[in-house]
């Protein structure tokens, strides 16, 4: 088993955080410096420390992080003018905590893709 992270403390609510979905596979909560009026990170519960330590036992929590980023799009009113998706992996990708996340930003038009 994978050590503890930041985040799966966060799920076993052994640290507080500002969680506004939680279910058997993932759980979603503010970001703690929001890049955006909304800015909301969604995790597997189970450690997956990053996109290439994803096996196909995984596949039905990451679909579900998808699903939960729609539908907490609609209640934070950001899904009719849109928003995005970010998954970074490893070093390059910027990735600062090794626990598999998803950021859903929006609320303000956001800028272009890489290069920011």
């Amino acid at each position: 088993m994978s050590e503890p992270t930041l985040f799966s403390k966060i799920v076993a609510k052994e640290i507080p955080a500002d969680i506004v979905y939680q279910d058997e596979l993932v759980t979603a909560f503010r970001d703690i410096a929001p890049k955006t009026p909304t800015h909301i990170l969604i995790v597997p519960n189970k450690i997956i420390p990053t996109v290439d330590d994803v096996v196909a036992e995984d596949e039905q929590a990451l679909g579900r992080m998808i699903i939960v980023a729609a539908k907490l799009a609609k209640e934070e009113g950001i899904s009719e003018d849109g928003y995005r998706l970010i998954i970074n992996c490893k070093e390059h990708g910027r990735q600062e905590v090794y626990h598999v996340h998803m950021h859903l930003v929006g609320g303000v038009q956001l800028g272009t893709m890489v290069g920011d």
